[in-house]
């Protein structure tokens, strides 16, 4: 017999082990668009901005409506990154030597 799948830990609880999604709107603008494709079965975790954060980083943020989100209809991913929001969150800058052609 197969073996038994362990319960799902709740989302806290994942969060603490890295599993949880706490993706950004730029992240949650991709999962959507992998979605709408045909054939497309198994999407990622699919919510509103608010329920991780207060404010997105990206314009407009998602909203569910009557259990649905409608995509984006922006240009590319359909979302605009929100850089004077990013720059206020930005705790930390890398910058990496060019590599030479």
């Amino acid at each position: 017999p197969p073996t038994p799948r362990p319960p799902r830990p709740p989302p806290l609880a994942a969060a603490r082990r890295g599993g949880a999604p706490r993706e950004s709107g730029v992240g949650r603008a991709f999962n959507i668009a992998l979605a709408t494709l045909p054939g497309f079965t198994i999407p990622g975790d699919i919510s509103a901005s608010r329920r991780y954060w207060e404010r997105d980083i990206v314009d407009p943020e998602f909203e569910v409506i009557d259990g649905m989100m409608t995509p984006p209809a922006g240009p590319g991913i359909g979302v605009t990154p929100d850089q004077r929001r990013i720059d206020r969150l930005t705790v930390r800058v890398e910058r990496w030597p060019r590599r030479r052609a």
